[in-house]
C-alpha cells in the first residue's frame, strides 16, 4: 500500500512538472519564438472599495460606570444606558 502512495505521488509530481514545459513549448512553436503571445488578458482590475466604516458596538457589563464627562447616564427599554458624547468606546449596556 505504502509503495502504491509513493509511486501515485512520483506519478503526480512528474505530471505537474511536464506539462507547462510542453505548453510553453507549443506556444513558443506556434507563435515563433521572437513573437510575444497573443493569448487574451484573464484577469480584470476591479477598483478597490472603500472599506465602509464600522459601528462600535456597546460593552455589556454588569455594573455600569461613566468614564469621562462626556459620558451620561440613561433608561430606555427597562435598561440602563451610558451613552457618550466624546468616546464613542466608552458606550455602555448594563444586563
Amino acid at each position: 500500500m505504502l509503495r502504491g502512495l509513493i509511486a501515485s505521488g512520483r506519478l503526480l509530481a512528474n505530471r505537474a512538472t511536464t506539462q507547462p514545459a510542453r505548453l510553453s513549448r507549443n506556444l513558443v512553436t506556434a507563435a515563433g519564438p521572437t513573437s510575444r503571445c497573443s493569448l487574451p488578458h484573464t484577469h480584470h482590475h476591479h477598483p478597490v472599495a472603500a472599506v465602509p466604516a464600522l459601528a462600535r458596538g456597546m460593552k455589556v457589563r454588569s455594573s455600569v460606570k461613566t468614564m469621562c464627562d462626556g459620558c451620561a447616564v440613561v433608561k430606555r427599554k427597562g435598561r440602563v444606558y451610558v451613552i457618550c458624547s466624546k468616546n464613542a468606546k466608552h458606550k455602555q449596556r448594563q444586563g
